[in-house]
Formats: C-alpha cells, sequence, structure tokens
C-alpha cells in the first residue's frame, strides 16, 4: 500500500501512525506538489493529502483513509466499543481537525510553509495572532485531558489526531509548555511512547533530513 504525502504534515502522520498501530506496511514514494504523480491525482483529484493506493483502490482524507484502515484490520481498533467513549474518540478527532488546525493554521503557513518551503518571509504577526488562538484551545484540553489513560478512555483516533497536530506544532516553535498545560504534556509523552509512534517518527526524521528541514 502506498500512502502520498509528507509526515510534517498532521493529516499524513495521523494515517502513518494508525496504519503502525493496526500492523499494516505503508510505502511512501517521493511527494511533489510541484509534479504530483498519476496515482495521486487518482487517489485526490483535489490535490489533498494524505491518499493511499491500496492495488486498484484509490482514496484521499485522512478521516476517510483511518475509517478504511479500520475496517481492513479491525482486531486493532482505533474506535472504542462502548457508545460513549466513541462518541468521545471521534469529538476529540474533529476537535483536531476542525477546530485546532484552523486555529494554528495561519502560524504554520507563515512560520514553515512560507519560510522553509517556498523560500519567503512570513508575517510573524499573523503567526502569534494564531498561536494565541491555538493557546485557547489548548486550554479547553487542558481541562478535558485526563490524568491517566487516553482522552477517550482508551487509546483511539482522537489520540492521534490531537497528538499529530501538537507534533507539527514543534516545527513553528509553539510546542506545548508543559508549565502551562501539565496535563496534555503527560499525556502526549504517554502517546508517542507509543512503539507505532516511534516508528512513524523515525521515518519523519529521514524525511525531514532528506528535505533539509532537520
Amino acid at each position: 500500500m502506498e500512502l502520498f504525502g509528507a509526515l510534517f504534515s498532521p493529516f499524513v502522520r495521523k494515517v502513518a501512525v494508525v496504519a503502525a498501530e493496526k500492523g499494516l506496511a505503508l510505502d511512501m514514494p517521493p511527494f511533489s506538489f510541484a509534479d504530483p504523480c498519476d496515482d495521486f491525482l487518482a487517489a485526490s483529484p483535489f490535490r489533498k493529502i494524505p491518499a493511499i493506493k491500496d492495488g486498484d483502490y484509490r482514496l484521499c482524507d485522512s478521516t476517510a483513509i483511518c475509517a478504511y484502515f479500520d475496517a481492513l484490520a479491525p482486531d486493532a481498533p482505533i474506535y472504542p466499543a462502548e457508545a460513549r467513549a466513541r462518541g468521545r474518540a471521534v469529538w476529540f478527532e474533529e476537535l483536531a481537525d476542525t477546530i485546532m488546525v484552523p486555529a494554528l493554521g495561519p502560524a504554520i503557513f507563515n512560520r514553515f510553509v512560507l519560510p522553509r518551503l517556498r523560500g519567503v518571509a512570513g508575517d510573524e504577526e499573523a503567526a502569534l495572532a494564531a498561536i494565541a488562538k491555538f493557546n485557547e484551545v489548548l486550554t479547553y484540553l487542558e481541562g478535558v485531558t485526563p490524568a491517566e489513560g487516553w482522552l477517550a478512555g482508551e487509546f483511539s483516533l482522537g489520540d492521534v489526531a490531537v497528538a499529530s497536530l501538537l507534533r507539527t506544532a514543534e516545527y513553528i516553535d509553539a510546542g506545548l509548555d508543559p508549565a502551562r498545560f501539565p496535563a496534555i504534556a503527560a499525556w502526549y509523552d504517554r502517546v508517542t511512547a507509543r512503539p507505532a509512534w516511534q516508528s512513524v517518527a523515525a521515518m519523519e526524521i529521514g524525511q525531514a533530513k532528506a528535505a533539509g528541514l532537520a
């Protein structure tokens, strides 16, 4: 199975970690938005990452891909079976994808995309404003993060989605302040200590070095 995208993206990283949790093997061919391959374009008609090719099956969008993986390898579920826990798992993924990413997005664009990928200066004022909004969301998250275990009670896609964005925030000097967000920091350490996360992190380091970002 092939995964198209770069692991700097929280959405691509989310898919890669879920695959690793489930023991699904992924290949990541070299990827470029400037020169996308035909398989990527067939999988993602609007050129959004991530996308996958699994034999003659192609799919894009991280949530859709993770749902596909969950059905493909059901023995390692990423959605809890219990109704309330499942609802919370979906909520935390939604929090990451539709609230946290838009809040931090201008900072990612101005501190990472523009200066590091396009070689032009970003708008630092816009970046700082975005980080302030992001920290407001983290204040909410701090209040609902358990002292032990996982966001939905058992490990789920919600944990992967939120942690993946926090990892991307580290690229733009917007990583967690453990003194301000101790519960999130302790939970994040638990997520990133998992073998699946560690295996993807090693791949990400390789990609960063190849791209001159590490």
